[in-house]
């Protein structure tokens, strides 16, 4: 008796395993299993920042300062402009004065308490 014949094709395996840990979405799996919990990001220094012992009060009022003289900035700008250029100088103007009026109704509360 003749052996069965193998009519199926000689195949090459690859034995050879390679390693999950070059996979991002292993790492990302050990990241969040095994490593200790991440402290806060260490905030850079900034150009401009704000004193921390400054009162709300005291914030509020200067953005206020700021805000009027931005909006003079834009309407001095806006009187030199014609068409759309001027429409939006004067919509800048528009907003800096609703920011205004926000920061006022926020005072308020100062004022009151």
């Amino acid at each position: 008796m003749n052996p069965p014949a193998n009519d199926l094709p000689d195949f090459q395996i690859e034995t050879t395993l390679t390693s999950s840990l070059d996979s991002a979405a292993a790492q990302r799996a050990l990241d969040y299993y095994l490593k200790p919990a991440v402290s806060e990001e260490v905030a850079e220094p900034r150009f401009f920042d704000v004193n921390r012992s400054i009162s709300g009060e005291e914030a509020l009022v200067h953005a206020l300062d700021l805000l009027r003289c931005a909006a003079a900035t834009a309407y001095e700008s806006a009187n030199h402009l014609h068409g759309a250029n001027r429409d939006l100088a004067f919509s800048t103007v528009h907003m800096i004065d609703m920011a205004k009026a926000m920061v006022d109704r926020s005072l308020e509360k100062y004022e009151n308490g």
